[in-house]
């Protein structure tokens, strides 16, 4: 009979069960659409040059200010979801981002694209932490590890979506500038009202105020992973940053001919790689993942040089392929190594230093490609920004290989 009833179960969820698979999915589509919100403007970036006469500069400018205004959020209300709850803040940054994309459309010049990147940064250096915390409140003890997968693979299905998506649209839409952001804004908008229905997961506590005060609170445990895989995220998300903020120019530049498509998709591939590493290392032990991710970024950089020096849009790709297999490899590791173990209270906390460090590897990069661009032109600047990832990586892996080593000895100390 106990039998019969257990089947009944699994075939028949309780509601309390189907409640949280629902707000698990939620979570998941919040954190996929921010992300895929973010990448959108990367195809249409050549159409705003086109259009307003904006340089490269202005471009990573663009680009920065969304990273730089999620970099600020994430430092003061990153934590905030673990004193007021997931659904206040959610929904409060929701809107802000729903609004953030009606001002993207409405947009006629490089001075309120900035202003609106800068509010969609605010907006989802808020939400990301908060998704990302009731994602792992959501936790299934019977499936392990769930969360931490969430966590990593709806930011790249995200940014791959929305590139795809945006690209797209510049292809068929007669007003692909404006088309996108509307879209988003209404997702956004039905988002807002489905956390409204949602239960809270979190357990709010004293603090709100003081945890306003810019501050990164990482856990020992989480720290040591963080430190150990810090330069391979550092690595890979500068590379991230490159393509998503000058890769449709790379494209321009190695194939002048080409379509507007072209230029848009090498995101695409980026995200897409990483996407797909993900889902395929995710029973991988995450200092392995990390480890053979920065290794990675070593051919992914030739195959960029080759195609700068060949005029080869195929071996440009092919880079942008291997550092997308980077990324998903690297971001997942670290992703899962320093969420292994971690107190209610210091989830979204734990995720926005993580984000904190990934962001500022992203933009600041990208900030000095555009300035160097004006100055030495796009080529000479792909070159070196190819050759500093490659170092980098290097770095990277020759840290992960030493905490690796470390871990051993470590265990075969506890085993005598």
């Amino acid at each position: 009979m106990s039998n019969a009833m257990s089947d009944a179960a699994a075939q028949f969820p309780c509601p309390a069960a189907r409640t949280r698979a629902a707000s698990f999915a939620l979570d998941v589509s919040i954190v996929a659409l921010l992300l895929a919100a973010s990448s959108a403007p990367t195809p249409l970036y050549p159409l705003y040059q086109d259009q307003w006469g904006l340089t490269a500069l202005t471009i990573t400018v663009v680009f920065s200010a969304y990273a730089l205004a999620l970099l600020v959020a994430l430092l003061t209300v990153g934590g905030l979801s673990d004193h007021l709850g997931r659904r206040p803040v959610l929904m409060g940054a929701l809107v802000l981002e729903a609004a953030s994309m009606l001002l993207l459309a409405s947009a006629d010049g490089a001075g309120p694209l900035i202003a609106a990147r800068i509010l969609q940064g605010a907006a989802t250096g808020a939400a990301t932490s908060a998704a990302g915390a009731a994602l792992l409140d959501l936790e299934d003890p019977r499936r392990p590890g769930r969360s931490a997968l969430a966590n990593s693979i709806a930011p790249v299905v995200g940014m791959a979506a929305g590139v795809l998506v945006s690209t797209l649209l510049v292809r068929f839409v007669p007003a692909p500038t404006a088309t996108v952001y509307v879209v988003l804004a209404a997702l956004f908008a039905a988002q807002t009202i489905a956390v409204i229905l949602t239960p809270e997961t979190a357990h709010p506590h004293p603090g709100a105020l003081r945890s306003l005060r810019p501050q990164l609170a990482v856990p020992p445990s989480a720290r040591r992973a963080l430190l150990a895989a810090g330069t391979g995220v550092a690595a890979v998300w500068a590379l991230g940053g490159f393509y998503s903020s000058l890769g449709p120019a790379l494209v321009r530049l190695v194939a002048p001919g080409a379509p507007h498509v072209f230029a848009g998709m090498v995101f695409f591939i980026v995200s897409a790689g990483a996407a797909l590493t993900v889902w395929g290392l995710r029973r991988t032990a995450p200092l392995a993942a990390a480890t053979g991710g920065t290794l990675v970024v070593i051919p992914s950089a030739a195959l960029s040089l080759l195609g700068l020096h060949s005029a080869s849009l195929t071996a440009v790709y092919g880079g942008a392929a291997l550092a997308g297999i980077a990324f998903g490899a690297v971001s997942q590791g670290a992703l899962r190594a320093m969420l292994a173990s971690l107190d209610e209270g210091d989830r979204a906390a734990t995720l926005a230093a993580y984000y904190v460090l990934s962001y500022l590897s992203m933009s600041l990069p990208a900030i000095a490609a555009g300035a160097a661009t004006q100055h030495f032109g796009l080529r000479t600047t792909s070159l070196t920004y190819a050759v500093a990832a490659a170092l980098l990586a290097v770095a990277a892996a020759a840290a992960l290989t030493a905490s690796g080593r470390k871990a051993l000895r470590t265990a075969d100390d506890h085993l005598r």
